[in-house]
């Protein structure tokens, strides 16, 4: 990820609270396989575990993909190889990358620039958009019949339902609707489905994050650019207008006490 001062994230809580409210990851693997693709990504949804006593530490990433996905028999296969070395390992020796967007991205016009346009003319098009990364080593729960793969992908499919559920749909009971939970769900019907799914979990070993809003435009230009999102009249619009003017103001904010 190209990290532009302006732009970059460092703040850990931050990106970890992107991870949570945006969920839907891009797994992208590199595996050397004489059957499947060397570079493979899948969209999965992840549940990030932190650590309550290393405020530090990134944080565990939590999935599962479907067995048929060629990605998971890639995955698969390379632990069968490094079974053969070490029985006993679950974890893949090569990092794995995660993407995480934020919800919302667009096109930003030179337009919407009404400080530098009229003076200068000096602008181009660009596009706005949020993102985090995670990389870290993978650790892959495939055998049905090992009890920790099964205890693995209860627990997953569980968390993942409840976080979603709850923190997606705002399902939290009360004056709002009931979660639906998994057990729910017949449990040789969830039984049955788990077989045909592999566990996932990577720890992360850093995170990046990046929020290119318009930061390293002047405040009138950055101005021209909410109003030029909002005028729109659409809800990608109002959501980037909202960013933009939150990333701005952060930007000035930090200038002030420097």
């Amino acid at each position: 990820m190209h990290l532009r001062k302006d732009h970059a994230e460092d703040d850990i809580s931050v990106l970890q609270k992107f991870v949570h409210d945006n969920p839907l990851g891009i797994l992208t693997t590199a595996i050397k396989s004489t059957d499947h693709a060397f570079i493979q990504s899948s969209h999965i949804p992840f549940v990030l575990d932190l650590d309550a006593n290393d405020d530090s530490s990134p944080g565990i990433l939590r999935g599962h993909i479907a067995k048929q996905n060629p990605q998971a028999k890639a995955l698969m296969e390379a632990l069968a190889h490094q079974q053969t070395q070490d029985p006993d390992s679950l974890e893949l020796p090569d990092e794995v990358l995660i993407l995480f967007n934020g919800p919302h991205n667009h096109y930003v016009t030179p337009k919407f620039y009404t400080e530098t346009k009229p003076a200068s003319g000096k602008v181009v098009p660009t596009w706005n958009y949020s993102a985090v990364q995670a990389y870290g080593k993978i650790k892959v729960y495939c055998d049905s019949k090992a009890p920790e793969t099964g205890a693995f992908l209860q627990r997953q499919v569980e968390d993942l339902s409840r976080h979603a559920e709850r923190d997606i749909m705002g399902y939290t009971g009360g004056e709002k609707p009931t979660a639906w939970g998994v057990d729910e769900a017949p449990v040789p019907y969830v039984e049955l489905l788990k077989k045909n799914i592999i566990g996932i979990e990577v720890r992360a070993e850093r995170l990046q994050g990046k929020f290119k809003m318009s930061q390293e435009m002047r405040k009138g230009d950055r101005e021209g650019v909410v109003k030029g999102f909002e005028g729109l009249g659409t809800e990608v619009g109002d959501g980037m207008a909202r960013t933009v003017r939150e990333r701005g103001e952060l930007k000035d904010c930090i200038g002030e006490h420097r």
